[in-house]
């Protein structure tokens, strides 16, 4: 129940970050506290769930502000996850979920943990000259959001990004599709529609884009998030392969932001958590850990001028009424 810390190990603030936020998710963790636990002392320190809920064991019964997750970060490496390096937030959290879902050996725990995180699209491509049609459903760890629209300008709101990353595009040019109805390349309309949602909606914000000179580069204009989402008022028909019951808990609440400072080549992270148990927002910076006000989170949404300033990168958000 306490608010605790973890100290950085070395270029370790990403991984940190990410931590709080699955170890501070009451659902997830009630899923942790379930998984089998390996036979052998070899196994046990190669099982990242194992190692994660070790973790939180050691943060819930200590007495220090902080420990250290030194025995997860060795754990991590035996599976090709370097230490002492930047890492993205994004991919990270991918990573970890993927080894999470893989090493949980019962069944209904890693259905358990897809149906809280895991996000049900589906593609749909239509030739433009005839009836031929294409639908395909598949799934998603997180909505990558693009911050900017086709043009290259800015999109001045997260509402603004979903319904961006769910309007049709058209295929022309190079990006015609072959049609089977009409046996040559010709235009194609792709949309993707929403079909459900998880427990705990992951959205990134693609805050980092490639240049024609292969550069990366940070994108940190001013982009507000609100504390409550519905989905429901965000898409349209259109954009939505879902019934009314799925709709209806397509209310969310913010609980955390993952938060980069600094440029694309050397920076900072740290989370923003609402804790569920009093409702009260904490800043996960490594080892320090305080109480921050709504306020302070929204000094996450950016600052063209100040680029090197926090800002939101991965935002997780919560059902308000979960089935």
């Amino acid at each position: 129940t306490e608010a605790i810390g973890l100290y950085n190990l070395g270029q370790s603030c990403c991984l940190n970050s990410l931590l709080q936020v699955f170890l501070m998710n009451i659902r997830f963790t009630r899923i942790l506290r379930r998984i089998t636990v390996p036979s052998s002392p070899a196994q046990r320190r190669k099982n990242v769930p194992y190692q994660m809920l070790l973790l939180l064991e050691k943060m819930q019964c200590g007495k220090c502000k902080a420990v250290s997750p030194t025995d997860l970060a060795c754990c991590l490496s035996e599976h090709r996850v370097k230490l002492f390096v930047q890492h993205d937030a994004a991919q990270l959290f991918l990573t970890l979920w993927n080894l999470l879902k893989k090493q949980m050996k019962k069944p209904e725990l890693v259905e358990e943990l897809s149906d809280l995180y895991t996000i049900c699209i589906q593609e749909h491509l239509a030739c433009q000259k005839c009836s031929f049609e294409v639908k395909s459903n598949s799934t998603m760890l997180t909505l990558p959001l693009p911050v900017l629209d086709a043009n290259s300008h800015r999109l001045k709101t997260l509402e603004d990004c979903l319904q961006y990353f769910f309007h049709p595009e058209e295929l022309t040019g190079q990006n015609m599709c072959f049609c089977q109805q009409c046996g040559r390349k010709t235009t194609f309309l792709q949309s993707m529609k929403l079909v459900h949602l998880p427990q705990t909606l992951t959205l990134h914000l693609k805050r980092f884009c490639f240049e024609r000179s292969s550069l990366t580069h940070k994108l940190s204009h001013h982009l507000p998030f609100p504390q409550e989402l519905d989905l429901r008022e965000v898409l349209t028909e259109s954009q939505c392969q879902a019934d009314d019951s799925e709709k209806a808990t397509w209310q969310y609440e913010l609980f955390a932001v993952v938060a980069h400072s600094g440029s694309s080549s050397c920076g900072h992270y740290c989370a923003y958590v609402r804790r569920l148990t009093d409702c009260k927002w904490y800043c996960f910076n490594d080892s320090e850990v305080c109480q921050v006000s709504w306020d302070d989170v929204k000094c996450t949404y950016g600052h063209s001028n100040l680029c090197w300033r926090e800002t939101a990168y991965l935002l997780f958000y919560m059902k308000k009424h979960p089935q």
